[in-house]
C-alpha cells in the first residue's frame, strides 16, 4: 500500500469518525433540555394547557416561550406558581374569566396571565421598546383560521401573482 492510499483511507476514516461524533453530538441537546428544563417550567406548561385549552404545545416552542417570559417578566417562575396554584383552587372558573377574576383580587396575576396569552397567541413578549419576537408563523392566533388562509407575508402562489387583475 503506497503512502497516499494509506493518507486517503485514514482520513476517509477521520471523515466517517468525525460524522458520528457530529450526529451523536447533535442529539444531545434535545436530551439535555429535556432533562434540565427551567425551574417553573412545567407550571408553565400546565397553566398555558388550561388557559388555551391546547392538550400539548411544540416543545421547541415552550421552551423559547418559557425562556423570553422569565427574562421579560420580574419573579416569572412564582407568579406561575401562584398562578397555577390559583388555578387549581378555582378549577370551576372558565378560561375566559380568569383574567377578569383576577384583576379586583390579584392585579399581578392579571398581567401575567396577559403575558402567557399574548405569548402565545401573537408571538411576542415584553412591552415597548423591548419587545421579543419568540414565534411567527408558529403563534396560536393563526390556528383558527390555518385550514383557510395562508399565514400573511407568504406567497400564496406564484411570484407576482399580486400584480395580476383578479
Amino acid at each position: 500500500m503506497k503512502t497516499s492510499e494509506r493518507v486517503s483511507f485514514a482520513m476517509r476514516r477521520g471523515l466517517v469518525a468525525g460524522g458520528c461524533a457530529f450526529a451523536a453530538w447533535a442529539s444531545l441537546p434535545a436530551r439535555a433540555q429535556q432533562q434540565s428544563r427551567a425551574p417553573g417550567f412545567d407550571a408553565f406548561v400546565a397553566v398555558s394547557a388550561r388557559l388555551t385549552g391546547r392538550t400539548s404545545f411544540d416543545p421547541l416552542l415552550a421552551d423559547r416561550v418559557h425562556a423570553a417570559l422569565v427574562r421579560h417578566v420580574p419573579e416569572f417562575a412564582a407568579k406561575i406558581a401562584a398562578l397555577d396554584q390559583w388555578i387549581a383552587t378555582h378549577g370551576g372558573t372558565p378560561t375566559d374569566v380568569i383574567t377578569a377574576a383576577l384583576e379586583t383580587t390579584r392585579p399581578e396575576l392579571a398581567k401575567t396571565v396577559g403575558a402567557v396569552m399574548r405569548a402565545w397567541y401573537l408571538g411576542v413578549v415584553g412591552e415597548p421598546p423591548h419587545v421579543e419576537v419568540v414565534a411567527y408563523e408558529r403563534a396560536l392566533m393563526f390556528d383558527p383560521v390555518g385550514d383557510m388562509l395562508t399565514i400573511p407575508s407568504y406567497c400564496r402562489g406564484e411570484p407576482a401573482d399580486w400584480a395580476r387583475k383578479p
